[in-house]
């Protein structure tokens, strides 16, 4: 099978070019491929001819979308669409990597791949109105919603957990949102089985089980065996640009109807560790 891969020097991106094998995979950075020009993006999938092509590309920034909304819904829709476009006139199927922020937050049970969508920020709208558009032009078309993305080789919050904890005896986190951590490898093979399978439709994609971010910090730090006491606190307390949904726990129905189940957060949490330690 030949795969395109836009985004390949994400975090995401990253662990799909570790993870994939057996297959023909193109690997694609930013620097390698605008998605927001549209001429090379037809010219790139026309080029290598893909069957599948994984939209990993995204302005993920999710307070620097409030401050650059222009920017982000060029990158996340209207580059979605360029790619969309692309892979529907070489007849290549099209998996998008989309969110939780789709979501309000405002449930108390994990969201359903059929629950409306309410995003409560610019980053959630860019992703909600590409799901949409993505489905108009590709019905086919795969999107993979996932939560709190962590891995190694790049920015993310057991990263700066421990960068932080490594000089801190004690840290404040935010305590009433609720979500599932999502290790970058786990996601990787989940989209590469979901490609092999060749699903359609919004498939939920996250690490097993639910925590909130001060759950998820205390694990971290028990696990690096590191001293430093973490203590919960409000998001009113830790205000940020852009609104967090209180609640964005994705439900796994969707993913499990293909035979997938991805390990639970704490397992993938050692996993990371012992990743990241091997690699410092």
């Amino acid at each position: 099978m030949r795969v395109t891969i836009f985004g390949a020097s994400g975090l995401l991106g990253k662990a799909l070019m570790r993870e994939w094998s057996g297959d023909a995979v193109t690997g694609l950075s930013s620097r390698d491929a605008d998605i927001c020009d549209a001429a090379q993006v037809q010219k790139i999938v026309h080029s290598t001819r893909p069957q599948w092509v994984v939209l990993a590309a995204a302005y993920t920034d999710v307070d620097g979308c409030e401050n650059n909304r222009d920017l982000a819904f060029a990158v996340n829709r209207d580059g979605a669409v360029n790619v969309a476009r692309a892979a529907t006139e070489t007849r290549a199927r099209l998996l998008f990597l989309s969110s939780d922020y789709v979501f309000d937050g405002r449930k108390n049970s994990p969201y359903e791949t059929a629950d409306e969508r309410n995003p409560q920020s610019v980053y959630g709208r860019t992703k909600a109105e590409a799901e949409i558009t993505l489905l108009e032009l590709m019905p086919q078309c795969c999107i993979a919603r996932t939560s709190w993305l962590f891995g190694t080789g790049g920015k993310c919050f057991p990263d700066t957990i421990l960068k932080l904890a490594a000089g801190r005896p004690s840290l404040d986190v935010v305590d009433d949102q609720r979500g599932s951590p999502t290790y970058a490898v786990d996601l990787a093979q989940g989209i590469t089985h979901l490609c092999r399978k060749n699903a359609s439709g919004i498939v939920h994609v996250t690490n097993a089980g639910d925590c909130t971010w001060f759950e998820f910090a205390r694990e971290i730090v028990s696990g690096a065996g590191l001293p430093t006491t973490v203590k919960p606190v409000s998001s009113a307390q830790m205000a940020r640009p852009a609104p967090r949904p209180a609640y964005s726990v994705l439900s796994p129905a969707s993913l499990h109807k293909f035979g997938i189940e991805l390990p639970p957060w704490q397992d993938a949490l050692h996993h990371y560790l012992r990743e990241r330690q091997s690699t410092n």
